[in-house]
């Protein structure tokens, strides 16, 4: 499995902007899907947006639709999250994940069929 790779995380100001990027060498034939997960502390791990590898297609969690963006690069191994309007309470542990299976934010993250995950990066919101 490959393990990818996140970064573009930091400290910024509220209202603020990131875009944090989730790279692989190559993300395989058997990925469903590429996703966005974040864990702040003393709270469960939270499931943001996921694209669909075979068309580009994006989902999004409620709470935070709107606000985020996920997105690819041409070679499809590169994937974004662009997180505008930063609030304190997007203070967390941002990492990607590949999905195995049909997987959509509004489920649960423990039922995630998650293949690999990175180590994550950190984004804290804070003036």
């Amino acid at each position: 499995q490959v393990q990818p790779v996140e970064s573009g995380g930091g400290l910024v100001q509220p209202g603020g902007s990131l875009r944090l990027s989730c790279a692989a060498s190559r993300f395989t034939g058997d990925i469903y899907a590429i996703g966005w997960f974040r864990q702040a502390p003393g709270k469960e791990h939270e499931g943001l947006a996921t694209i669909r590898r075979s068309d580009g297609s994006t989902f999004y969690a409620d709470s935070v639709k709107g606000r985020l963006t996920i997105s690819r690069d041409n070679t499809e191994n590169t994937v974004y999250l662009q997180i505008s309007n930063l609030k304190p309470e997007d203070t967390a542990l941002y990492y990607c994940a590949t999905l195995l299976q049909p997987w959509y934010p509004f489920m649960g993250v423990k039922e995630s069929p998650m293949g690999s995950w990175g180590q994550g990066t950190q984004v804290t919101v804070s003036s």
